[in-house]
């Protein structure tokens, strides 16, 4: 007569696990979870967690928003902002950083503020004053040579004469304003370009010929110099009431 009890046990069954333990949690052989495993990969998540910070939502405080800047890298205060403007027109406003550093920009999105208004905003206004300013010395040349089909055939006979007396530069940079084009009229009126060597002229009310002269001075057509050119533009404004 054999006892219950004193049967062998057969081999044990392997646990049945939830499919949604990964693969990698699991030993190959047995099934079994491997504890050890799955124990580290919950500390280093626990890890990654820890050193994240969480975004502020609508209702956030202030020391939960400007953690939130810290770990982002936003500085203190907006006056910790180092901008580098490229272009006169340019120039850090205190104002506009004010605003950056609210909404949590960081330097270098700061940064890449001002670069594109440098890139983009500023070639608009250059091209919208360029545009400005040749209309209105449109205006006044045809004002000034008695409307528009006199001043069409001014320009053209400028044009020619401009080309074959005066260097180019010069004609170039005589073409760009009112007065250059008034004062090249009255040169190709009277015959003679004078556009030699320029001499050491007065600093006082120059003549006529003098003026001429002062045209090929690279102050004036290479690196147009504004005081320079208002003197020029002065000297036959006051010579011809322009």
């Amino acid at each position: 007569m054999y006892y219950e009890d004193s049967l062998e046990p057969g081999p044990a069954e392997a646990p049945v696990l939830p499919q949604s333990v990964p693969d990698k949690f699991r030993d190959p052989e047995t099934g079994a979870v491997r504890v050890e495993a799955l124990l580290k990969a919950y500390q280093e998540l626990e890890r990654r967690l820890g050193g994240m910070v969480r975004v502020p939502g609508e209702q956030a405080g202030e020391d939960e928003i400007r953690a939130f800047h810290r770990a982002a890298g936003v500085p203190e205060k907006p006056e910790d902002y180092c901008i580098e403007c490229r272009h006169p027109m340019l120039e850090s406003d205190p104002e506009v950083n004010r605003r950056l550093h609210q909404a949590g920009f960081t330097p270098a999105q700061a940064q890449l503020v001002y670069d594109l208004a440098h890139e983009r905003v500023i070639p608009t206004f250059e091209h919208m004053a360029g545009e400005h300013q040749a209309s209105s010395h449109l205006s006044r040349l045809r004002e000034h040579f008695g409307g528009d089909a006199k001043w069409t055939e001014t320009a053209r006979q400028l044009a020619a004469w401009g080309q074959a007396n005066l260097p180019p530069e010069v004609f170039q940079t005589l073409s760009c304003s009112a007065d250059g084009i008034i004062a090249m009229r009255h040169m190709m009126a009277s015959g003679e370009p004078g556009l030699g060597a320029l001499p050491a002229g007065r600093d006082d009310q120059p003549d006529e010929d003098e003026l001429k002269r002062m045209l090929q001075d690279p102050r004036y057509w290479k690196k147009k110099d504004p005081a320079f050119i208002e003197k020029v533009s002065a000297g036959f404004r006051r010579l011809y009431g322009e």
